[in-house]
C-alpha cells in the first residue's frame, strides 16, 4: 500500500494524547516567585539570628523547585496519535525529546486489552496483535482512559464490519 492510498482511505478514528499538566506558566511564575518571596524573607530572619548557613538551605529549595517543574513541562512534550482506517491502526509516539516511534497494526487482528482496578478504573490499556501487547495512553488518568478506550474500540469495531458510510460524488 503506498502513502497515496492511506491519504484517500478514510479516517474512522483519530486522536492525538497529551499528558495533563494542570499548572500553567503564569501559575509556574506566580508559584516560583510566592515561594522565593517566603523562602528569601524566611531565610532573611534566620540569617538576621545568626544562623546564616540555613539562608543558603532556603535558595536550594527555591531552585530545586524550579528544576523539578522545568523537568515536569519537559516531559509534557511527549505525546501519542492514534488513528484508525480500514486498513490500519497506526500508532505513533513521541518522546519529550522529540524521538518518534510508529506502528502500524491490521485493526482486523488488533484486540483492546485493560487492566483494571476495582476501586480506581482503567490502570493500563494494550493493544494486543499476534501475541504481542503495546501499551497506549499510558500519561491518561483512568476516566480518560476509559473514554479513550471506549471511542478506539468503537472505531475497531467499525474497521472490522466495514465502513459503512456513504461518499456522495
Amino acid at each position: 500500500m503506498t502513502d497515496d492510498n492511506h491519504e484517500l482511505e478514510p479516517t474512522i478514528f483519530s486522536a492525538v494524547l497529551t499528558p495533563h499538566r494542570s499548572l500553567g506558566n503564569a501559575g509556574f511564575l506566580v508559584l516560583i516567585i510566592v515561594f522565593g518571596g517566603i523562602s528569601f524573607i524566611s531565610g532573611m530572619a534566620f540569617l538576621l539570628m545568626g544562623a546564616w548557613p540555613v539562608f543558603g538551605y532556603f535558595g536550594l529549595d527555591v531552585l530545586l523547585l524550579y528544576w523539578a517543574f522545568r523537568l515536569n513541562y519537559r516531559q509534557a512534550a511527549a505525546y501519542e496519535e492514534v488513528t484508525v482506517t480500514p486498513t490500519a491502526l497506526r500508532v505513533r509516539k513521541v518522546s519529550p525529546r522529540g524521538a518518534a516511534r510508529e506502528w502500524v497494526l491490521n485493526p482486523l487482528w488488533v484486540k483492546l486489552d485493560k487492566v483494571v482496578h476495582e476501586e480506581y478504573g482503567i490502570e493500563r490499556l494494550f493493544l494486543v496483535s499476534r501475541g504481542k501487547q503495546l501499551a497506549i495512553a499510558s500519561f491518561l488518568g483512568p476516566d480518560e482512559k476509559a473514554s479513550f478506550a471506549q471511542a478506539l474500540g468503537n472505531a475497531l469495531n467499525e474497521a472490522k464490519r466495514g465502513v459503512t458510510r456513504t461518499v456522495i460524488s
